[in-house]
């Protein structure tokens, strides 16, 4: 496919009306799951880039208020069509501009942050603990390359602490064992707290 900007909606909006979409698991991964498990009900979610949506239904039914964005209105229309009842979890909007209120307990990240160009992660870290309330959490999978091409944009060897640290502690770390092929052996499950007070920079 010829090389368009990952920043833009219209690169996304493509693929998804294509049927072009290698990171779509068409299902909810396992860790997330055992995450769910042991998670006390009642968290407000925030899924930034949600595409399919998947994820939407498996907070929701585990009993969490869960909000859903992603730019691309094909992928909007896939998740709304995927989730039915549960259609009206999902927003078409823009991560970085929308008002998606605040104080949410829980981002979730699935191959949201790898589809993003190198320069605009500085601004994802910046935004997720902007919309996160105290004791708030990025909680999901990260995928780790060192090649420079994508999408995916693989996170290189102590990018992703380099990216976080100041804002944000690491609790949980643990390799996945049921990824995708675009993923496999590529990405782990982590948690990421937001600190009570922020390093300086």
């Amino acid at each position: 496919m010829s090389r368009q900007d990952a920043s833009k909606p219209d690169f996304w909006e493509k693929r998804f009306r294509e049927s072009f979409t290698p990171w779509d698991a068409g299902r909810v991964p396992s860790d997330l799951e055992r995450f769910l498990a042991t998670e006390p009900r009642g968290r407000r979610v925030l899924i930034p880039g949600c595409g399919s949506g998947y994820e939407v239904r498996a907070f929701a039914e585990a009993g969490h208020e869960v909000l859903a964005v992603d730019f691309a209105p094909a992928a909007v229309e896939r998740a709304q069509k995927i989730l039915g009842p549960l259609s009206v979890r999902v927003r078409l909007a823009d991560f970085f501009e929308a008002d998606l209120g605040a104080a949410y307990a829980i981002a979730y990240e699935r191959a949201f942050l790898c589809s993003l160009p190198r320069q605009l992660r500085p601004r994802y870290a910046e935004r997720v603990a902007k919309l996160l309330g105290p004791q708030g959490r990025i909680a999901g999978f990260f995928f780790f390359e060192d090649g420079e091409r994508g999408p995916p944009f693989g996170l290189k060897s102590g990018e992703l602490e380099l990216l976080l640290s100041d804002r944000f502690e690491q609790i949980e770390d643990r390799a996945v064992d049921d990824s995708i092929p675009i993923f496999a052996g590529k990405e782990r499950w982590k948690i990421w707290k937001l600190r009570s007070i922020s390093r300086p920079t």
